[in-house]
Formats: structure tokens, sequence, C-alpha cells
């Protein structure tokens, strides 16, 4: 039987970033995976794939519609869709592969097939063909991430009703696109399919999308994008479908005026969240602790209740996030090797990358006002930026808020383009405990859209200087 210092079941973000720096720190390190390639929902049907479509449809729409603004004249456009699903799956298998490679580099063993734990200490793998193999590990990581959250009465079949991972893989525009939930991955595949020519409509049951964002910023986007097209339907209840072929027929429920009402389209999109994926692990047969959604409990070291089984990422609390799953990853492998890992949750980083994007960090005017924090705020908008003008981009802000008893920022929030780009600034200022006057005094060269977070950061102390 062979043995282990540790084994990641999963080889996601944190899955197959933990087990390099495992093997990095000279732990004798394993990696189980159910599917075919590595690198589970992110590079496979989720962060990686999703932004190769956004950037494609993206280079499409700007084509058709602000091309002939900088003096470039297109007679005729037109998009292969074959082409843009083509180029997704070449950036996916380079990726996949990539990690293959990593894995062979560090000296990583690769067991194909599903992990469960069946004791501490030990694994079974159950492979495609059927056959069991036993492992042995002192310690064992669960990685195994999150799946989409299925409604009973939507339920996938991902050709008409889908997931995420069928949204990247319809083979034809739809000409109306249903989305249920205006959330992170509702807004992004909803931006691919309408730039490509669908009619896209969003129902929020909340009475705003993306509720846990920063008001102003997410109301900005929303603005942005009902000019390009996209309709939105809060405070909506969907309560049942039917296919009426061609069509998906949905009922919902209108919280403000209390009727039910339908709208019918040809897909439907169900992007109402995740939960974390468990399935078969064995968690429940030893013992290990979850709450009642199913999210796996563990302490400050990452480790269950249960002593030499721990679970990062998606599986326990905080967001899923590929880059929060990443760092627990290389913390939990640098606490087992006898390092000090550790992560700041105040500074995990979401984005949307619709267009314009949206980045943020930290907390929103919102919640300050909820933990009562005294706060100031800075906000500039990208419209008064040289760079920004010459890209044709101008609108959104950059937001910046601050504790006012030390000046420490606490908050950031980018609505705009590239925001996902400039928001590193404002964590690594806070990673740092950095004020808006260690920003604004802050070398940032001319002309560049990173000016727009210094004057950000002047204005919390209104004295912004290109306005």
């Amino acid at each position: 039987m062979a043995k282990f210092d540790v084994i990641f079941i999963g080889s996601g973000p944190g899955g197959y970033v933990g087990a390099i720096r495992c093997a990095q720190l000279g732990l004798k390190t394993a990696v189980i995976e159910k599917d075919e390639t590595f690198g589970g929902t992110c590079l496979n049907v989720g962060c990686i794939p999703s932004k190769a479509l956004l950037e494609s449809s993206e280079f499409y729409h700007l084509a058709g519609h602000d091309a002939a603004a900088h003096g470039v004249k297109i007679s005729k456009l037109e998009f292969d869709l074959t082409s843009m699903l083509s180029r997704k799956e070449k950036i996916v298998k380079d990726f996949t592969n990539g990690i293959s490679f990593l894995f062979k580099k560090n000296k990583i063993e690769s067991y194909k097939g599903t992990g469960k734990i069946l004791n501490p200490g030990l694994v079974q793998v159950t492979a495609a063909n059927g056959t069991k193999t036993e492992l042995e590990a002192t310690s064992i990581i669960c990685a195994t991430g999150s799946v989409p959250i299925q409604l009973p009465f939507l339920k996938f079949d991902e050709k008409q009703i889908v997931s995420s991972t069928g949204a990247l893989a319809l083979t034809k525009v739809p000409n109306e696109l249903i989305v249920v939930g205006g959330g992170v991955i509702g807004l992004e595949l909803g931006s691919v399919w309408q730039r490509l020519g669908a009619k896209v409509t969003v129902l929020e049951y909340a009475d705003r999308i993306c509720p846990m964002m920063d008001y102003q910023t997410i109301n900005i986007l929303k603005k942005s994008l009902e000019k390009q097209g996209m309709k939105f339907i809060t405070k909506a209840k969907v309560t049942g479908s039917e296919i009426k072929a061609p069509k998906v027929e949905l009922t919902y429920e209108d919280l403000e005026s209390q009727t039910i009402k339908k709208l019918s389209g040809d897909v439907v999109l169900v992007s109402t969240g995740r939960k974390p994926f468990s399935d078969n692990l064995g968690l429940e047969e030893l013992g290990v602790k979850k709450d009642p959604r199913g999210v796996v409990l563990v302490d400050q070291h990452f480790q269950t209740n249960i002593p030499g089984i721990y679970a990062i990422g998606d599986l326990i609390p905080g967001p899923m996030l590929a880059h929060k799953a990443e760092e627990e990853g290389v913390a939990l492998a640098e606490q087992l090797a006898g390092q000090a890992g550790h992560i700041n949750y105040a500074t995990v980083p979401s984005v949307i990358y619709t267009f314009p994007e949206v980045a943020s960090v930290g907390l929103s005017e919102e919640q300050a006002k909820e933990k009562e924090i005294p706060f100031a705020v800075g906000t500039f908008p990208f419209i008064a930026n040289g760079r920004a003008k010459a890209l044709g981009t101008t609108e959104g802000q950059v937001k910046i808020i601050t504790d006012t008893r030390s000046d420490k920022i606490i908050g950031g929030h980018i609505v705009g383009p590239r925001a996902s780009e400039l928001l590193g600034e404002i964590v690594i200022a806070m990673e740092f405990g950095g004020s808006s006057e260690d920003l604004a005094r802050s070398f940032h060269a001319h002309p560049t859209l990173n000016e727009v977070v210094r004057e950000a950061a002047l204005a919390v102390d209104k004295r912004a200087r290109q306005m």
C-alpha cells in the first residue's frame, strides 16, 4: 500500500496549488481526481473558459459598436461560434496539461478515480473501471469544490435548462435567454450571449442584483448593462417551469405586486448559487461536522473535528472563489510542514467580469454601517482620466472606504475598465494596513488607469486634483 505525508482529494485550484506547495516543502504528496482532466470546475467549466468566451464576445461587440470611433471601419462583421468555442477548449486544454506537467515536475503522484476516506489516514480510490486502490496518508485534505444548485422545478438538461457548464457550450446563440439569479455567474454568462445577439432577461429574487456587494457600485453596473440591452426583473420568485417546444416557460411571483407572471425563452440559465460537493467522500460515515447547508466545519488550521482530516476551498465557510481556495491550500501546506501559514480573509477580492468590470475588496458602505465603524468615502470617476478617455471606456468609478479613526483602508470598490487588474493595488495596501494617505502619496505613472485609484484616495480627504 502506497504511503504519503499528504493526500489531496480534488485537483481544483485549492487541491493542485496546495499539492504543489506541499511537494515544494518536502512532503510526499498525492492527488486524487475523479474527472479525466485536472483543474476542477475553475479550469474546466468555470473561471477560465468563461473568461475566454467573455473576451471573444467582447471583441465582437467592440468591433461592431466602438471600432468606428477609433477610425476603424469594418464593412462586414460576423462571428464564428465554433471557432470561439474551439479557442475556449484549447485554452482549457493548455492549462489542464500544464497541471499534469507541474505534478510530474514536483514528483506528485496522481490517481484518477473517486476518493473516499475509509478512516483517518486511509483513502480508497475507485477508478472508472471499478478497480479499487487503498492509500495511506498522515494528512488527508478534502478539496472537492462545489456544484451548481439545481432547483426542483428547473432540472438541468444542459440544452434548454442549463447550469453554468451548459451555458459555456451552447452550439447556437439563443434568441431569448432567461437568467435565473442576478449574481456573478448569471451576469457574466448573460453578457457573453447578449453580446452575440441574445435578448437577455435576468430574474432576481432579491430587490437588487448582487445584493452582497457595494450598492452604489452595483447600481452603476446595472445601469450600464441596461444600456447594453440586458433587462432586469427583481423581487421575482421563480416557482415553476414548463417546456413548450421550442420554448421554456417560467412562472414567477412578482413579490412587490404579489401577482403570478410568466416569461418564456429559448434557454434558461439557472445561476442561483453553488453548494459544497462532498458526495461519497465518507465524511458522514466518519462523523465529520457540517452546518445545515452542507458546509464542512473546520478550525483555524482547516482541520475538521476528526484529527488528520482537513478541508479547504468551497467545502468550508467563506466565499466560493478559486483564489481563496488556492491560498487556503498554500496556508495548510505550510502549516503541515511546520510553518506559519496564514490567510487574511479581510482582503479576499471579488470580481465580476462583465463590461464594465466590477472588483471589490473589504467592506462595502452598507457593511461598515452595520458594523458601526466610523468611515469616510472617496470616489473618482473614470471619465476624468486621460487613459480611460484614450481607451474610450469612461464608465464607472473607484471608491475607497477608510476608518476615520486611523485612515486605514477597509474597503475598495471599482466599476470600470480593467477593474480586476486595478483592484490589486488596493488589496496590497490593505494587506500592509495602508491608509488612503499612503495611496495618495504614492507615485502613479501618467497617463494610466490606476491614477483613478490615487484620485479616489485623495478624495477621501476631499483633495482630488483632477476634478
